[in-house]
């Protein structure tokens, strides 16, 4: 069973259209790459995928449960990092964790358990008494993991994750998503628009004005640009007359 199903996605504003026969999956335990430059439309796919936004026309399906008639039981299975924070600036980092296992029903005993393996999977045993204001850019990302992941979801959603980090930290960040990937047969969905933060093995969508205009594995799909992704992604993003939606 594939960790997403995305299929003939539509999604509009008005009259003017952000997605366009959007469909792709993702396999079980597998980082894959949402690649697009700014306005290409990846925030609003993340918004229906987090049924911020209402479907109007598509499928999704999240570990084979329906987002439209099966909610509930499809993002109990998912776990998002949004661009901007929502952390509580005032809270410390472990009060951040146990007040979202609250709001997702969580017994006592299951959050001790959770919050104990998450400050320790996300290096934050140390931190857990410090107040996240305190905390550096990168820091506050792996708070925010740790959250979306005290649930146990077997798919993360991370959209621009890294947007206002040093390089250091940005380069940290992707490598710690990673190596959870790999330890933990956790599935990812990283979107970015810096192609630095994309390997040759990963499974890469390429989006552009609302349409997906490539999909596959990275070395693959380079084969015939020089190896080289950035004329990909330069070939397959040229600006056009219509421009691009949000």
């Amino acid at each position: 069973m594939n960790a997403l199903e995305v299929r003939d996605l539509h999604f509009a504003y008005g009259a003017r259209q952000a997605l366009c026969e959007v469909s792709f999956s993702l396999a079980p335990g597998r980082f894959s790459a949402l690649l697009g430059p700014n306005g290409a439309g990846k925030s609003t796919l993340i918004a229906l995928l987090t049924r911020l936004y209402d479907l109007q026309r598509g499928e999704i399906h999240v570990g084979g449960h329906s987002l439209r008639d099966a909610p509930r039981a499809a993002l109990t299975r998912l776990g998002v990092v949004f661009q901007q924070s929502t952390l509580d600036l005032d809270l410390n980092v472990e009060q951040n964790l146990r007040y979202h296992a609250a709001l997702h029903g969580l017994s006592r005993r299951q959050t001790d358990l959770r919050v104990e393996a998450e400050l320790a999977r996300q290096g934050l045993g140390e931190r857990r008494r410090e107040k996240v204001r305190a905390l550096n850019g990168g820091h506050r990302r792996r708070v925010e993991i740790a959250r979306a992941l005290l649930h146990e979801p077997r798919l993360l959603l991370l959209d621009e994750a890294s947007v206002g980090l040093d390089p250091a930290s940005r380069l940290g960040l992707n490598q710690h998503v990673r190596r959870l990937c790999r330890e933990h047969n956790l599935s990812v969905l990283w979107t970015t628009h810096l192609l630095d933060e994309v390997h040759t093995d990963d499974a890469l969508m390429i989006l552009h004005q609302g349409r997906l205009v490539a999909s596959g594995q990275v070395d693959t799909l380079v084969q015939n640009h020089d190896g080289d992704l950035g004329r990909l992604f330069a070939g397959l993003t040229r600006p056009t007359a219509t421009g691009a939606p949000a």
